[in-house]
């Protein structure tokens, strides 16, 4: 270590002794630049570097030095998303801690009461926990909660843009506001991240109200050497069976049932590029990965070599995953874990050799945190195969199919990824599902509060509610009431319910977050499966099911249910459900690498000639300049634009009585209520007038509900929490304005 840093010099004796014991060479450069700012514990901080670049010790390092330079005993409070994350971070830091006389409390639902009892009597050192347990730890501490709290030093939020933008997120920022307000002081708060498209925006979610004030650490060193190698398949086109009649299950072919090919050519290779290594394999969805680990298997198994491919998502058994983690931090037999975003964040897995991503991931800052997995030994490059499939060209073809979409999206991701761009965390989301929560919460920790005192504590203007007003908040009260989640007392105190306390006493409650429930497609009282729904539904709209097209004639939100009927043949659609939600960023530069001729070389022979076939049909197509495209039974409107803004311009054209859904690259309609005039009509028409209400807007959306507590809110709160999340109807008015300017 040298020792003209002045950082290092800045750590306590102790610290610095076991600096010198491990072998370090330097401090890190986010190291360097975070110790100064931390150490004094006098103002928030984030800390955003590459994964791997010792942003768990730019944190640690200082605040151990302050709580040790402490007169009394002091409290670190690291906050992490993922019971898994907690018992490596606790591997990690039990041992230098024993050496600095400092325990370490990891606190979830694995740890013993006796070890919690035994922190709760003498809170100090580090504590470890995730949101759910120090929910739990404020309901049922209640007034005791101050004492547990009072000498915290330090909230450190590990993976921080895991938070931002979501239910657990809004929680986070409650809960650290709430122990602020019972300790009568602002504990100082450091984020870590590897993923954060917009740092001010960052810092606007880890302190509210005052992210001005928040001090960015942000590492400029360039991260290794990138190995990018896109490799493109093509299914077979089966055509129809020659013995079916014109009226048997009208629009269905042979195409539609027969097992895809592709999947099998993907996991030989593989199975030869991968095997004897660890990697990580993403197909994005649990079915994919257990068909891909179920390939690997047998391509073992015929090989007759020991198995290697572990699967490991949300819906395993957690001994499941335990074997797949273990069986990736071993050192002595390789594995490759074929997984969902399960394995996305910083568990230590030890070193991964490459990542795989097969087709599309759902976003370029997802792409960029499982890529961060790769290339961690020095001098070794971090490494992403990445696997497209399209259908072989020929008869009457989808745009989809023509334009390679899968491939032109996966190219404009990596190419957005080697320019270090990545999708902004999304702030603006109101989360009135996770105020409910909070009321309920706040309740249990204090045994009772009036509707002022909520209000002050959860929606002032530096809480996390801030953009509620008291009319809102009381008409939520007045909710939550008629449904006995709340009642009054003869002193106005606000008590749990009948329901409120059954809720409450659950263990369930302490999750802000509604578990992974996909919707049920049911077809003539027969149930065909269950489908990911992050879209809008309408009656009307056609969807992709099972590798048939659905028309779906109801929507029961309460039993997350989808009533189909079968839909005779035409354009496929393109909603299927799950997959991500497609930023306008993203779209814009498929657009540029349709109209352009450039061949990344990142591309292999075949998804060369993939996008090359899709520039040279949008040349012949002539949709340079089209923002319409005649599909038969239905337009589309091309709008080039994020699936926010997409799920806007369809709600805009469904209130002017036109079926309409958002559909990849743009909206479809639906001929059968006008013609194509007609639509543009409709379209100008919107461009003047004003924005129409959220109640109007999404009056014929089916699937509001995404949030735990959502079926609890008021009907004008869940349809702003709605749009908060999932439009963007500036950006689609924007196109709208754009759209009537030309014609």
């Amino acid at each position: 270590m040298s020792s003209d840093s002045a950082s290092f010099n800045l750590l306590h004796e102790g610290i610095q002794r076991f600096i010198w014991a491990e072998g370090w060479e330097s401090l890190r450069e986010a190291q360097e630049a975070a110790i100064p700012l931390i150490l004094e514990a006098d103002r928030d901080v984030i800390v955003a570097a590459a994964t791997a670049s010792g942003k768990t010790e730019a944190a640690f390092l200082p605040a151990l030095t302050h709580i040790l330079k402490s007169d009394e005993p002091g409290l670190i409070v690291y906050v992490s998303p993922l019971k898994a994350l907690i018992n490596d971070q606790f591997g990690r830091l039990d041992r230098l801690c024993e050496q600095l006389e400092i325990p370490v409390w990891p606190w979830h639902g694995d740890i013993s009461a006796s070890l919690k009892t035994r922190f709760l009597k003498k809170p100090a050192g580090v504590l470890l926990i995730t949101p759910e347990s120090l929910e739990a730890l404020l309901c049922n501490r209640g007034t005791s909660v101050g004492a547990v709290f009072q000498r915290a030093a330090f909230f450190v939020v590990d993976e921080l843009h895991a938070f931002i933008g979501e239910e657990r997120g809004k929680q986070l920022q409650s809960l650290m506001h709430r122990v602020d307000r019972v300790v009568g002081r602002a504990i100082p708060r450091i984020g870590l991240s590897a993923t954060l498209g917009d740092m001010r925006l960052a810092a606007d979610f880890l302190r509210p109200g005052k992210g001005a004030a928040v001090e960015l650490v942000q590492s400029e060193s360039a991260g290794g050497e990138l190995q990018v190698l896109v490799k493109g398949y093509e299914e077979p086109m089966v055509l129809p069976h020659p013995t079916k009649t014109a009226g048997e299950d009208r629009g269905e072919t042979e195409q539609e049932s027969k097992e895809p090919t592709t999947p099998g050519q993907i996991a030989a290779h593989m199975f030869n590029r991968l095997r004897g290594s660890n990697n990580l394999v993403f197909p994005n969805s649990r079915r994919e990965v257990e068909r891909y680990t179920h390939l690997l298997n047998r391509l073992c198994e015929r090989q007759k070599v020991p198995n290697e491919f572990w699967p490991h998502h949300g819906s395993l058994s957690k001994e499941i995953r335990a074997e797949t983690e273990a069986a990736l931090k071993q050192k002595e037999y390789p594995a490759t874990a074929i997984c969902t975003n399960t394995l996305e964040l910083g568990i230590d897995i030890g070193a991964v050799q490459s990542v795989a991503q097969v087709g599309p991931a759902p976003s370029v800052a997802s792409l960029r945190q499982r890529l961060g997995r790769s290339g961690r030994r020095k001098g070794e490059p971090a490494t992403l195969w990445g696997y497209c499939t399209e259908d072989e060209l020929g008869g009457a073809q989808s745009l989809e199919a023509d334009l390679r979409i899968g491939t032109v999206q996966m190219t404009a991701m990596v190419s957005l990824l080697a320019e270090n761009w990545f999708e902004p965390p999304r702030t603006q989301g109101r989360h009135y599902s996770t105020l409910i929560q909070q009321v309920l919460s706040a309740i249990a920790q204090t045994g009772g509060a009036t509707i002022g005192q909520l209000y002050a504590l959860l929606c002032a203007p530096d809480a996390p509610f801030s953009g509620i007003s008291k009319q809102e908040f009381a008409g939520l009260v007045r909710e939550l009431g008629a449904r006995e989640l709340l009642m009054q007392d003869s002193s106005g105190l606000l008590l749990h319910g009948r329901a409120g306390e059954k809720f409450v006493n659950h263990y369930t409650f302490y999750a802000a977050f509604a578990s992974d429930e996909e919707y049920r497609v049911v077809a003539g009282g027969r149930t065909l499966g269950t489908i990911p729904v992050d879209q809008m539904l309408a009656i009307g709209q056609r969807i992709l099911f099972a590798g048939k097209t659905w028309l779906v004639q109801d929507v029961d939100e309460q039993q997350k249910t989808i009533f189909v009927t079968r839909a005779g043949g035409g354009v496929p659609p393109l909603f299927s459900g799950g997959g991500g939600r497609c930023h306008t960023v993203v779209r814009q530069r498929m657009r540029k690498l349709l109209e352009g001729q450039e061949m990344p070389g990142f591309l292999d022979r075949q998804a060369k000639l993939f996008l090359a076939e899709a520039q040279s049909n949008y040349a012949s197509r002539s949709l340079a300049g089209a923002f319409i495209v005649d599909e038969g039974r239905e337009i589309r409107l091309l709008t080039w634009l994020g699936d926010a803004a997409n799920e806007a311009l369809a709600c805009i054209l469904l209130r002017r009585g036109f079926k309409s859904a958002p559909a990849g690259i743009g909206v479809s309609v639906i001929k059968g209520q006008g013609t194509t005039e007609d639509v543009l009509d409709a379209v100008h028409d919107a461009a003047l007038d004003e924005s129409p209400p959220l109640g109007v807007l999404l009056a014929d959306v089916k699937n509001l509900q995404r949030e735990k507590w959502d079926w609890a809110l008021p009907d004008d709160l869940l349809r702003q929490a709605y749009a908060s999340l999932y439009l963007d109807i500036d950006e689609a008015l924007g196109w709208v304005q754009a759209l009537a300017r030309s014609r």
